[in-house]
C-alpha cells in the first residue's frame, strides 16, 4: 500500500544524498584547484630564479628612466617565467603520476592519501597540455613581439600603442600559421581539404598544429639523446682518466707552474726588445722529444720569428699552459676518494642508465613487431591504484623515474652542446632577453615531448592522459617502429664507442685497487 509519509521520507532521503554528493565534488575541485595552484606557485617561484640566474641585468635591456620599456620587459619576463614553470611541470607529469599510482598500491586505505585520485592527476595532464599550447603559440611570441614593439606610425607613443600593434602582428602570425596548417594537413590527406575543414579551427588546426608541434620535439628529442649520451660519457671520461695511476699530480703542477711563469717572463722580455728573443726553448719543449700532449706542443723555431709573431705564438702558448696549470690544481686538490670511487662510479651509473635503456627500447621493438604492445595512441581508460605499472613493483617504478629524469638531462645537455646552439646558448648574467625566450621555447618543445618520447621507448606502461594520448601520428606503426629501431641504434653506437678499451682498463684499475684497499682494511682490523 502507497504510504505518502513513507513516500515523503524517501525522497527527502534521496535529497539529502544528492546534496552530500554534490558537496563532496565541489569540495574535491575545491581542493585540487588548491593543490593546483600551489605546485604551480613552487614552479614559478623556481622558474623564475633560473631565468634571473641568467637574465641579463644591463641597460641594454632595461631602461630604468624608461616606465613604458621597464613594464614591457617585466611583462615578458612573467610569460617567459609561466612557460618555463611549464616546461618544469610538463617534465614531472610521469614521475608524479607514477608515484601517485604506487603509493595507492603501498597504501589504499589510508586517510593521508585520499586526495590522490586519478581525477587529480587527470587534471594535472590536462592542465600542462593546455598551458604548454598556449604558451607555443600565444605567450612566447607575444613576448617577443612585445619587446620589439614601438607603436603605430602616427599613433601616441606609450605602453598601449605598442599592446595594439602587439596583438595586430600576432594575429596576422596566427593567420598565416593556421593556413600554413591548412595546407600541410590538405597535402597529408586530401579528403580533409574542404571549407568545412578550413573554418573549424578549434576541433582541427589546433590539435593538427599541437600535433606537429609534438613532433618536431620527439625529432629533437631522437638527436640530442644520443648527443647526451656521448658528451656525458666525455666528460665524467676526461676526470676518469686524467688522474692515471703512476704519475705525480704535484710534480707536474708545479713543473707547469715554473714553466707558465718561465713564459711570462720571455714575453716581457719579448715586449722589451721589440718582439725579439733570444731565450731558449721552455724545458717541456724539445725538438728531439716533444711534450707527450700534443695541445701544447710549441712550434718549431717560433722563438726566432719577428714582426709580433712571437708575442702571440707566446700568448696562445700561455693561454695554453694556464689551462693545464687550473686542471692540474683541480686534480691535485681533489681527494682520493673523489678520484678512486666517485668518478668510477658515475661512469658506471652513466653505463647502467644508458644500458637499460637500450634494452628497453629493443624489447619494446621486438614487442611492438610481434603485437603484444600496443600503440602509445591509448584510448582506455586508466585508473590510479589497480595494478604497478612495473613487474618489479616499487623498485620498478623508481627505475623508470630515474630513466626518464636521465633522459631529460641527457637531451638537455645534447641540446646545449650541439654546434647549432651556441650562438643560442645561455650565458650566466648575459643573456640578452630574445635568447631568453628562445631558450624557454626550446626548453618547452622538449619537456612537452619527454612523455611521449617515454610512452614511445616504451620506459614507462603509464598511459597519456588528456589530449597527449589523442595524437595522430602516435597512431602510425611504420612511425614508432622506425623511431625505436633509430634510437635503440644511436644509443648503442654511442654506448659502444664512448666506452672504449681505454677507459674499461682504467675502469677496471679502480676497481680492483678499491677492492685491495678493503681488503687490506679488513686484514688490519682482524
Amino acid at each position: 500500500m502507497w504510504n505518502p509519509v513513507i513516500r515523503e521520507a524517501e525522497m527527502e532521503v534521496l535529497i539529502e544524498d544528492d546534496a552530500d554528493l554534490r558537496e563532496q565534488i565541489f569540495h574535491n575541485n575545491v581542493r585540487e584547484q588548491i593543490i593546483f595552484l600551489l605546485l604551480f606557485i613552487i614552479l614559478y617561484i623556481a622558474s623564475f630564479a633560473l631565468l634571473d640566474r641568467f637574465k641579463r641585468r644591463g641597460r641594454e635591456d632595461y631602461y630604468s628612466t624608461d616606465d613604458d620599456e621597464v613594464t614591457v620587459y617585466r611583462i615578458s619576463t612573467w610569460l617567459c617565467t609561466f612557460s618555463l614553470a611549464v616546461s618544469i611541470g610538463a617534465v614531472l607529469l610521469l614521475p608524479i603520476s607514477t608515484v601517485s599510482n604506487e603509493v595507492l598500491i603501498l597504501y589504499p586505505n589510508s586517510y593521508y592519501v585520499k586526495w590522490l585520485n586519478i581525477s587529480l592527476i587527470q587534471g594535472l595532464w590536462n592542465y600542462i597540455f593546455l598551458f604548454s599550447f598556449l604558451s607555443l603559440i600565444v605567450l612566447l611570441p607575444f613576448a617577443y613581439l612585445f619587446t620589439e614593439s614601438e607603436g603605430f606610425f602616427g599613433h601616441r607613443k606609450g605602453l598601449m600603442g605598442r599592446v595594439y600593434e602587439t596583438f595586430t602582428v600576432l594575429g596576422l602570425l596566427a593567420t598565416v600559421v593556421l593556413g600554413l596548417t591548412y595546407v600541410v594537413s590538405a597535402l597529408l590527406d586530401k579528403d580533409k581539404s574542404s571549407i568545412q575543414t578550413l573554418l573549424d579551427v578549434w576541433s582541427y588546426h589546433l590539435p593538427f598544429l599541437y600535433s606537429c608541434i609534438s613532433f618536431i620535439g620527439v625529432l629533437m628529442l631522437l638527436v640530442c639523446t644520443p648527443l647526451g649520451f656521448v658528451r656525458l660519457f666525455d666528460v665524467v671520461g676526461q676526470f676518469l682518466i686524467k688522474p692515471q695511476f703512476m704519475r705525480d699530480i704535484n710534480e707536474e703542477y708545479f713543473a707547469c707552474a715554473l714553466e707558465e711563469e718561465t713564459l711570462r717572463r720571455r714575453l716581457n722580455q719579448a715586449e722589451m726588445n721589440g718582439n725579439y728573443c733570444v731565450s731558449p726553448a721552455p724545458m717541456s719543449v724539445n725538438e728531439s722529444a716533444p711534450m707527450k700532449d700534443d695541445e701544447f706542443q710549441l712550434p718549431k723555431g717560433l722563438l726566432r720569428l719577428r714582426n709580433g709573431e712571437l708575442r702571440t705564438g707566446l700568448n696562445k702558448l700561455l693561454t695554453k699552459f694556464e689551462m693545464k696549470r687550473k686542471l692540474l690544481d683541480k686534480q691535485r686538490q681533489s681527494s682520493s676518494m673523489r678520484r678512486n670511487v666517485v668518478y668510477p662510479v658515475s661512469m658506471l651509473l652513466l653505463i647502467g642508465f644508458t644500458g637499460i635503456t637500450v634494452l628497453i627500447v629493443m624489447q619494446n621493438t621486438i614487442e611492438l613487431l610481434i603485437g603484444i604492445k600496443a600503440l602509445p595512441l591509448s584510448s582506455r581508460q586508466f585508473t590510479l591504484g589497480i595494478s604497478s605499472l612495473s613487474r618489479l613493483g616499487p623498485v620498478g617504478a623508481i627505475i623508470e623515474i630515474m630513466l626518464i629524469l636521465y633522459l631529460i638531462v641527457t637531451s638537455s645537455i645534447g641540446l646545449y652542446t650541439s654546434p647549432l646552439m651556441k650562438n643560442i646558448r645561455p650565458k650566466k648574467q648575459s643573456t640578452p632577453f630574445n635568447l631568453i625566450i628562445a631558450n624557454c621555447a626550446l626548453v618547452l618543445i622538449l619537456s612537452s615531448a619527454l612523455p611521449l618520447l617515454a610512452k614511445i621507448l616504451g620506459i614507462t606502461n603509464f598511459d597519456l592522459l588528456g589530449d597527449f594520448g589523442s595524437i595522430d601520428w602516435l597512431g602510425n606503426f611504420k612511425v614508432v617502429l622506425l623511431y625505436n629501431v633509430v634510437f635503440a641504434v644511436a644509443a648503442t653506437l654511442c654506448l659502444v664507442n664512448k666506452f672504449t678499451a681505454k677507459v674499461r682498463r682504467e675502469l677496471y684499475a679502480r676497481l680492483v685497487e678499491n677492492y685491495m684497499f678493503l681488503l687490506s682494511c679488513v686484514s688490519f682490523l682482524n
